[in-house]
C-alpha cells in the first residue's frame, strides 16, 4: 500500500486543477483501490489559483463579486476568504486575475490594446472592503498590457491625459498618459498584499510585457511598439523599478502591484507552501511508501522555469519521494529526468483534439496507467 498525493496544476482552459487531480485519483484507484489518496491542486497564480485554495484549505469562504471584464462587459467572479490565522487575524482575501480580468474569458475573441484590469481591481476593493488582514494575488492568465492602471484605478488611482481628463481604457489609453494622481489610492491592508507569478519579466523592452506576451493577447507588431512606449510612459510618472523581475507580469499588472507597495513572489512556491504540500509529503512519507503526481497542460522547455511541475519535483526530492508527471502533451525537447515515470494525453487519446474534447477520460486513463507501472 502507497500514500499518492495529487499536485497538479490546471490543464490550461481544458480543466480545473482539482478536477484534474480528482480524475488521476479515480484511474489510479481503479488500478490500486488500497491505496491512501491525498489531493493537493496546485496553482501558479494563474487560471486556478483561487480553486486550488478551495480545495485545499479547510474554511475557507466563496465570496462571489461582478466585476468589469477586460473587455467592458459584466463578469461573475470570486474571491476566497482564508480562515483567520495568528498573522492575519481577519483572515486573507485571495484574488485570482484569471477570473476578473483574464483572457480565457474571452474565448476565441481579443480585444487586444482596449483589454483592461478593472475587473480584478474591483475584486481586490471588495476584499478589502471586507476588512481582510492580508491579500494574496494571483496574476497569471491576464487579457491586457495595461500596466496594471484598470486595477490601480478601481483602488482608487487616477490617470490624466493633458487635459487633466481620465485616459481611455488599456493600452490605448497610455499613450495619453501625462499625470498621474495616486493620493486616493487605497491603503494596503495590515499583512500586506503577495502577488503570485510565475512570470520574472521587466516591464520594458524586448523581454517586456509587450514585446514577449503581446502577440498571444492580440497585438499586432506596430501595436506591440506603440504599447512598449505606452508602458514607458507610464513608468516614468510612477514610483517602481520598471526594471524588477516580474513588473512585465499579466501585462505590467505586475508593475502596477509593486507601485502599490505589493511584494512579488515566485507563484507556485508560494502556493505549494500555502496548501500545505512539503507537509503533505512529509507525513505521508512518514507512514510508508508515498508517490506524488503533478502535471500541466502542455510539459516542454519553459517547463523547468518555476512552473508547478518543476517545484512538486523539487520538494519530491527533497522529500524523498518519486515524481510522476502526466500533461496533455510532453514536448520532444523537455527534460522529464525529474520524473520516475510520465504520461501524455495525447499520446492515449491519439490526438492533442481527442484528449482535449474529453480530458477527464484521458486523465483516468493516465493515472490508471501510472499505477499500472508501479506495479
Amino acid at each position: 500500500m502507497h500514500t499518492v498525493v495529487f499536485a497538479p496544476d490546471s490543464f490550461k482552459g481544458t480543466i480545473g486543477a482539482a478536477d484534474v487531480a480528482a480524475a488521476l485519483a479515480a484511474g489510479w484507484g481503479s488500478v490500486r483501490p488500497d491505496d491512501r489518496v491525498v489531493l493537493r491542486p496546485m496553482a501558479d497564480g494563474g487560471e486556478g489559483t483561487v480553486d486550488a485554495f478551495a480545495a485545499a484549505i479547510d474554511g475557507v469562504v466563496r465570496v462571489p463579486v461582478r466585476v468589469t471584464g477586460p473587455d467592458g462587459r459584466p463578469t461573475d467572479a470570486a474571491w476566497l476568504r482564508l480562515p483567520a490565522t495568528t498573522d492575519a487575524p481577519q483572515g486573507t482575501g485571495v484574488v485570482e486575475l484569471a477570473s476578473t480580468s483574464g483572457i480565457e474569458l474571452l474565448g476565441e475573441r481579443r480585444v487586444g490594446e482596449d483589454a483592461h484590469t478593472l475587473g480584478f481591481g474591483q475584486a481586490i476593493a471588495a476584499a478589502l472592503d471586507a476588512g481582510v488582514s492580508r491579500l494574496v494575488l494571483g496574476i497569471g492568465s491576464s487579457a491586457s498590457t495595461d500596466g496594471g492602471v484598470g486595477m490601480l484605478t478601481a483602488l482608487g488611482a487616477r490617470f490624466l491625459d493633458a487635459s487633466g481628463a481620465p485616459i481611455a481604457d488599456g493600452a490605448r489609453g497610455l499613450a495619453e498618459v501625462a499625470s498621474v494622481d495616486l493620493t486616493g489610492l487605497r491603503a494596503l491592508p495590515p499583512g500586506g498584499v503577495l502577488v503570485l507569478s510565475d512570470v520574472t519579466n521587466p516591464l520594458l523592452g524586448s523581454l517586456g510585457a509587450a514585446a514577449v506576451f503581446g502577440p498571444q493577447k492580440g497585438l499586432a507588431d506596430e501595436v506591440i511598439a506603440r504599447a512598449d512606449a505606452g508602458l514607458a510612459r507610464l513608468a516614468a510618472l510612477l514610483p517602481a523599478d520598471p526594471a524588477m523581475p516580474g513588473a512585465g507580469a499579466a501585462g505590467g499588472t505586475g508593475f502596477g502591484l509593486l507601485v502599490w507597495g505589493a511584494r512579488l513572489v515566485a507563484g507556485s512556491a508560494e502556493v505549494g507552501e500555502l496548501v500545505g504540500l512539503p507537509e503533505a509529503l512529509a507525513a505521508a512519507s512518514a507512514l510508508g511508501p508515498t508517490v506524488v503526481i503533478t502535471g500541466e497542460g502542455a510539459f516542454d522547455g519553459q517547463s523547468g522555469a518555476g512552473k508547478v511541475p518543476s517545484y512538486v519535483a523539487s520538494v519530491a526530492a527533497d522529500a524523498r519521494v518519486p515524481a510522476l508527471l502526466v500533461a496533455g502533451r510532453i514536448d520532444a525537447d523537455a527534460d522529464t529526468s525529474a520524473f520516475a515515470a510520465h504520461a501524455a494525453l495525447t499520446d492515449l487519446a491519439g490526438s492533442g483534439e481527442a484528449a482535449m474534447q474529453d480530458p477527464a477520460r484521458w486523465l483516468h486513463a493516465a493515472g490508471a496507467e501510472l499505477a499500472r507501472a508501479l506495479d
